[in-house]
């Protein structure tokens, strides 16, 4: 594989510095209609060590308009990434919208070290490759532009160059002692990354093998590698759209051949004030000992509420919160998404609200929007919210699997009883905000809502990640089964 990167390819100084002009030039003309189209570009940097990545990296800073640069180097996780999901630190890290993020040692170095050193079988590590391709296309599907450059020296011309950095008394901090512990293990290196790279290199997120011995030739490799890649990009987002935004008018009606999930549930199911009252404060008693165990354990968790407007969400979550401690819980309120939170793949807000270890996560609704309200009011194009059904449960996957208990609610109630609570909320002052015109709307949809709650209840409801779905005309038994539903959750994850 990495026989076309051992040429001993050279690039003369004059050469250099005509084609490096034009480069230049055509990579910040790039960038600024990359400014103006506004889709990511995703650079990542592997390789052999000395092969100079981090010089080439310089170079592009140059050559660029650094303000719309975003680079990013990764080593051991802190102790503040390590209590979170594995890929938070690089959801973090994205670039938004016209800008390009440069990765360093990112998502590809710990599995590669894991390989070399053996403490992964081949098996293992195709496992975790599976997880970076799902990442990947993620980006990809989004609109993202993803290149990645395995920069490679032969085994002795690692050597020269390891030993030409030390003579430099300006680069021979860049040699370690793991550097030449690597060049020791060099075959176990390549023959990992052939597997890594052959698994990895796809239409949307190739590799491309850099010979990196001569600078000048990186250089203006890897610059024309980035360029083709913008341009080829930014000539498909100037052809006509293929796929025009869903129609809602066009979706079937909820009603007649089908029978939906939330029809099965019973919305008589009440319960007496004094037998709420018994049961809130036995529940809530039962949730702050369990709170205080996963804090104590260390495991965080996430409560997901969506429902119909005015079914009782937020007053479902005040009866959970007076179980909590203040400084342990965050109520995360989520609305239409901010300029910065547009500028990103839709996940990626979502990422960055992931609450440290031992706290609890409260959305008041969540990343459900982009296959309900987006879905439905034609937000989103019927591929973007058809392919979300896969990259949630991935999302969610990654969650579980790191520990963080996760708990989905859907509160449903009758359409008369949301017209009934919307009026009352209407001769309220301080309930009066909640109210708008857009509520009222809404309800002419409420039939094509029902469909979308159906597909994704059947859809997402996962072993790992089951929706739990409350019958909520009465909002006294709403409560108590969310409370109770909590507890089980948290009790299952405690053991």
């Amino acid at each position: 594989m990495f026989e076309t990167a051992e040429l001993g390819q050279k690039v003369g100084k004059r050469e250099y510095q005509e084609r490096a002009a034009e480069l230049r030039f055509a990579l910040l003309e790039a960038q600024v209609r990359l400014r103006e189209v506004g889709f990511p570009v995703v650079l990542l940097f592997a390789g052999v060590d000395g092969a100079g990545k981090g010089e080439t990296v310089n170079v592009l800073h140059e050559w660029m308009d650094a303000r719309w640069i975003l680079t990013r180097a990764y080593g051991e996780p802190s102790q503040e990434e390590l209590e979170r999901p594995e890929f938070w630190r690089y959801w973090r890290d994205l670039p938004g919208n016209g800008e390009l993020g440069i990765f360093l040692s990112a998502w590809y170095s710990q599995p590669l070290l894991d390989r070399v050193y053996g403490r992964i079988s081949d098996a293992e590590l195709d496992e975790r490759l599976t997880r970076i391709l799902s990442f990947e296309g993620t980006l990809a599907n989004s609109g993202a532009v993803l290149l990645k450059c395995w920069m490679h020296l032969g085994r002795k011309p690692q050597k020269r160059r390891l030993e030409s950095l030390e003579r430099d008394p300006l680069q021979s901090w860049r040699v370690t002692k793991r550097d030449w512990e690597h060049w020791k293990m060099y075959r176990e290196f390549v023959s990992a990354a052939e597997q890594i790279i052959a698994r990895t290199s796809t239409a949307r997120a190739p590799w491309m093998i850099i010979e990196g011995a001569d600078p000048r030739f990186r250089s203006l490799e890897v610059g024309s590698k980035l360029l083709e890649a913008i341009e080829r990009r930014l000539a498909d987002a100037t052809q006509p759209e293929s796929e025009p935004l869903s129609d809602p008018a066009a979706e079937a009606p909820a009603s007649g051949s089908r029978i939906l999930v939330l029809s099965s549930l019973d919305l008589t199911r009440k319960l007496s004030r004094k037998d709420y009252s018994q049961k809130r404060s036995e529940l809530q008693a039962r949730l702050n000992l369990l709170h205080r165990k996963a804090r104590d354990r260390r495991m965080s968790v996430a409560l997901v509420f969506e429902g119909w407007d005015a079914a009782g969400k937020g007053g479902a979550i005040r009866r959970i919160t007076p179980a909590l401690d203040a400084r342990d819980y965050k109520v995360i309120q989520i609305a239409a998404p901010s300029d910065e939170e547009r500028a990103h793949h839709y996940l990626w807000r979502f990422w960055r609200h992931l609450a440290r270890a031992g706290r609890f996560m409260i959305f008041d609704r969540s990343w459900y929007g982009r296959v309900l309200v987006e879905r439905v009011e034609g937000f989103a194009r019927d591929l973007e919210w058809q392919r979300a059904y896969a990259e949630i449960n991935d999302f969610e996957r990654q969650l579980v699997e790191h520990g963080i208990a996760l708990v989905k609610f859907w509160l449903h109630i009758s359409p008369e009883e949301q017209e009934r609570r919307f009026r009352a909320r209407a001769k309220i002052p301080f309930k009066r905000w909640k109210l708008s015109a857009e509520d009222w709307r809404n309800r002419e949809k409420w039939g094509r809502y029902e469909l979308a709650v159906h597909d994704m209840i059947e859809r997402t409801s996962t072993p790992i990640a089951p929706w739990v779905l409350v019958e909520a005309e009465d909002k006294r038994y709403a409560r108590v089964k969310v409370l109770s539903s909590v507890c089980e959750s948290l009790e299952r994850a405690l053991g």
